[in-house]
């Protein structure tokens, strides 16, 4: 079904978009939900932005809520149409798979945007008791999101999705390397923040924030995590080629994707900026 999904739409059919927008919802109606929620509550980050000038980490204080409000949302969707091309063999395991990240994403949009409005950091913040018990119940959830995130990669590679060879391929490869990016996150917590050779909050890139003074390992997570969406993209593009080739071109661009996001982690971790 996401190979459909992802078929252009005529632009001047209000009708077609309404349509489409049934059919992703059928789909796999709880992320559907989940992305509605969350780019509504990135709606109303960007309406606080301007309006609120408190900073954290020296960034503005609903910056991050408006961020991850959008890399939610595309996560929430990218995954219910993906999803949607498993076979009706493991439907069930797709739905609580669908149910947990779900649940993982509203637990993580709750504690962020509950944060900003207290005007806390919602991520490495052990500053008070509260706090560091609310980035600890958000870690836990993130680890249960990555953990059925590996369940679906298993079942992807054991039970063939709907669809052309090379979009099937970017969707498996596109998995592995989203469970990778999701360990730079781990890596993360491991150290209590994201950057390497100097504390968080110092200069960075405008907009995205990585710093510009020391390593970064957000870079490497951003680039990982968003796998999930280019790899199987690629492969979808790919498959107008023959089979044989399509599966060329969607390995051969996993092993580039994935080389980056390897050689954006080392450099973070010798300290050096982007």
């Amino acid at each position: 079904m996401a190979t459909a999904l992802l078929s252009p739409l005529p632009s001047s059919s209000a009708t077609s978009a309404l349509s489409w927008l049934r059919i992703r919802h059928r789909a796999n109606p709880v992320l559907a939900r989940t992305g509605w929620l969350s780019l509504t509550l990135a709606i109303g980050a960007l309406v606080l932005l301007p309006l609120d000038t408190r900073l954290v980490t020296n960034a503005p204080v609903w910056l991050k809520p408006l961020k991850f409000g959008l890399s939610i949302t595309l996560y929430a969707w990218t995954l219910g149409w993906l999803l949607a091309d498993f076979p009706a063999a493991v439907q069930r395991s797709v739905r609580r798979i669908s149910q947990g990240a779900a649940l993982s994403m509203v637990v993580e949009m709750a504690i962020i945007f509950g944060q900003a409005a207290r005007g806390q950091a919602s991520h490495f913040n052990e500053a008070s008791l509260l706090d560091g018990v609310l980035f600890g119940v958000m870690g836990l959830f993130i680890m249960l999101n990555t953990g059925l995130l590996v369940w679906a990669t298993v079942l992807a590679w054991r039970h063939r999705p709907h669809g052309p060879a090379g979009y099937v391929w970017g969707l498996r490869l596109g998995l592995v390397v989203f469970v990778l990016g999701s360990v730079v996150g781990g890596v993360m917590s491991g150290l209590n923040q994201h950057t390497v050779g100097a504390p968080d909050g110092g200069p960075g890139l405008p907009g995205l924030g990585w710093s510009t003074r020391a390593g970064d390992l957000r870079a490497a997570h951003f680039l990982g995590l968003h796998a999930l969406q280019v790899l199987p993209l690629l492969g979808w593009l790919a498959s107008r080629h023959s089979p044989r080739r399509a599966v060329l071109l969607a390995w051969g661009g996993a092993g580039v994707y994935a080389a980056a996001v390897g050689l954006l982690f080392a450099w973070a971790m010798l300290g050096r900026p982007l």
